[in-house]
């Protein structure tokens, strides 16, 4: 497994400091943040999902805790929508460039509005992906929402 991606690229040209951990991935996984956050021995609500979405039929990037669902009204809101529906998988792999389960927010072939859940922010460092199945990064929640220019809002369903 390669420790150089697309996403560790776009971190280190931001000039964020991370830590680069790999894990062996299942596919078979009902919940893939949850595996990862099982498979590097760190509480689900560190290990943070990054989702595909669609606000308005705009594509939009939805960074949440793996043990949480994101609320639809909420992202909505968050980019001044009225609706708002997750992407299809083929879709969001399309978009980004990179395979469902090694998704990041780092480094997507196209650049779209990043939100951030809020709760995240109180972490002092969080696990992503890092653009490859089985690969995350480790870094301070601040300096992922400064590189992606991310909106920081509640976005976790009650």
């Amino acid at each position: 497994m390669s420790k150089t991606t697309r996403a560790t690229q776009f971190l280190d040209r931001a000039k964020v400091s991370y830590e680069v951990l790999t894990y062996d991935y299942d596919p078979g996984a009902d919940r893939i943040g949850m595996q990862a956050a099982e498979a590097i021995g760190v509480e689900p609500h560190r290990v943070l999902k990054t989702l595909m979405a669609k606000v308005d039929g705009k594509p939009v990037c939805v960074v949440v805790p793996s043990d949480k669902e994101v609320s639809m009204k909420k992202l909505a809101a968050t980019f001044g929508g009225k609706t708002a529906a997750m992407m299809p998988p083929a879709d969001a792999e399309r978009l980004t460039g990179y395979h469902v389960g090694g998704i990041s927010p780092f480094g997507q072939k196209r650049l779209v509005p990043t939100a951030f859940e809020a709760a995240a922010m109180q972490e002092q460092s969080v696990y992503m992906n890092g653009g490859q199945r089985g690969l995350q990064v480790h870094l301070a929640p601040a300096d992922a929402v400064r590189a992606l220019d991310a909106k920081v809002a509640p976005l976790m369903a009650d």
